[in-house]
């Protein structure tokens, strides 16, 4: 028998192992380049989450919260008395940035943020006319805030010494976005002038504005720079909006951030706010009262009472229709409750009430960002205004009274007027949104109830029954 010849082209045995082996190495590679090859590329991700732990499983609280609040020497003294309505010392972190120490000394440092001097900027450019080289400062507030180097951080927010904030609604208004995301956040100017003039893409300074962890951080590294760039700007929150659009990021509007840039009397805004949680309000030391016959600081101490017992329900507007006589009723809650002596279309009722100046006095200084109706001055022809007076609880249910302001009119009114009206009682539970009604929110409804006495009305707010809607009856 021959032998036969094993061709010299087939791999023996051992040739076939290494094969196998040096696929297998390759396909380990393969799947494992991404993350040992290339840390850069997935690293700059902006849903990557550096050194902060990405937890979505725990709620967001003010401990996860730092703020950067802007002043200077000379303001501080006052301002300070806004900045105690709603610092909690206990439960919050971060610096009021001022150039200098101030001359005087108090024993309030228990009720405020700790002062933070601001590094030197003298080697930064600044050419508009028009300015005032100390926005260089303000905006640096910004890195200087993340040098702080605070733990377990979540969202930075930034203000003015003169901008209060609502702290539970600032909250849970950042609670619904993802901290581990690049997120930019707050609200443009009430003044369309305004918003043309500097951006509608600025998160306008006054109002406040929070800015995620990871954003932050990358501004913080990047800023200086930046600032070098935009030596002809007006503002602060003019370069922040400039560094953050070289970055790629995108303002996310939250209408519950306010600039106020009014003069006057903001009762209208106040009167219709949006339905979103209140977060902030700024120029509080400029505007009118808003409660009659209390200096600025009273009426807004008046309204924090109020919030400390629904704060996601403060200024919270609901519209009732009362069958009987044909009124219209809009309550914004903690505030204010109008009785109307007819019917208002809802939409109508809604539309913001140009109570107040506007905030430049030219052709466009009237044309603001939302819709807005003329505010009645003849008394005679006004809705009829009760401002809230007290605020109580008992069990699970919350009673504000609001009463009418004493004032003088000589005007005829038939037998069906509201005018007779002295005091409305509202009745209602604490609110608590969760994210769901937060993302996609709907107006609650109420009703008239029936009352025992021909001075008073009684209401009633409730969530909306599923097909309900919210008419006037004819």
């Amino acid at each position: 028998m021959k032998n036969i010849q094993v061709p010299s082209k087939i791999p023996s045995c051992h040739s076939i192992k290494n094969l196998i082996l040096v696929s297998c190495f390759i396909c380990i590679i393969y799947f494992l380049y991404p993350i040992i090859l290339a840390p850069n590329y997935t690293n700059s991700l902006h849903t990557s989450v550096s050194s902060q732990e990405h937890d979505l499983s725990s709620p967001t609280t003010l401990q996860h919260v730092v703020f950067g609040i802007a002043s200077n020497e000379k303001s501080w003294s006052k301002r300070k008395e806004l900045v105690k309505l709603w610092y909690k010392s206990n439960e919050m972190k971060g610096c009021v940035f001022l150039e200098k120490m101030p001359n005087s000394s108090t024993n309030d440092s228990l009720l405020l943020p700790p002062i933070c001097i601001s590094e030197d900027i003298s080697r930064f450019p600044y050419t508009n006319k028009g300015g005032n080289p100390s926005a260089i400062r303000v905006a640096r507030v910004v890195s200087e805030t993340v040098a702080l180097n605070h733990s377990n951080v979540r969202w930075f927010v930034f203000g003015d010494d003169d901008t209060i904030f609502f702290p539970e609604n600032l909250v849970k208004t950042l609670s619904k976005y993802d901290h581990g995301l690049w997120y930019y956040i707050g609200s443009n100017s009430e003044s369309f002038i305004q918003n043309k003039f500097f951006s509608f893409e600025m998160a306008f300074g006054g109002a406040g504005f929070a800015i995620s962890y990871p954003l932050a951080k990358v501004l913080a590294k990047v800023f200086d720079s930046c600032i070098e760039r935009y030596p002809h700007l007006y503002g602060s929150d003019g370069r922040i909006h400039a560094c953050l659009t070289e970055l790629g990021v995108t303002l996310t509007h939250e209408p519950g951030f306010h600039q106020m840039d009014f003069h006057g009397n903001v009762f209208g805004l106040l009167a219709a706010h949006s339905i979103r949680p209140l977060v902030s309000l700024h120029h509080m030391e400029i505007i009118d009262p808003i409660f009659p016959n209390m200096t600025r600081m009273k009426a807004l101490e008046h309204l924090y009472q109020a919030a400390s017992f629904d704060p996601q329900r403060i200024l919270q507007q609901t519209v009732c229709y009362d069958r009987r006589f044909s009124w219209t009723v809009s309550v914004s809650w903690g505030y204010a409750v109008q009785v109307f002596a007819h019917n208002v279309f809802l939409p109508d009722a809604q539309r913001v009430q140009e109570s107040y100046f506007p905030w430049k006095k030219n052709a466009y200084g009237t044309l603001y960002e939302y819709n807005t109706r003329k505010f009645e001055s003849d008394p005679c022809k006004k809705q009829i205004v009760y401002f809230l007076d007290n605020v109580s609880s008992s069990m699970d249910e919350i009673k504000t009274i609001y009463k009418k302001k004493t004032t003088s009119e000589n005007c005829t009114f038939g037998k069906n007027s509201p005018r007779k009206l002295e005091e409305i009682r509202v009745f209602s539970h604490k609110l608590d949104l969760d994210t769901n009604q937060l993302l996609a929110p709907r107006r609650h409804c109420c009703d008239v109830l029936p009352s025992t006495s021909g001075k008073v009305m009684e209401m009633g707010i409730r969530e909306c029954k599923e097909d309900e809607l919210i008419y006037m009856h004819k």
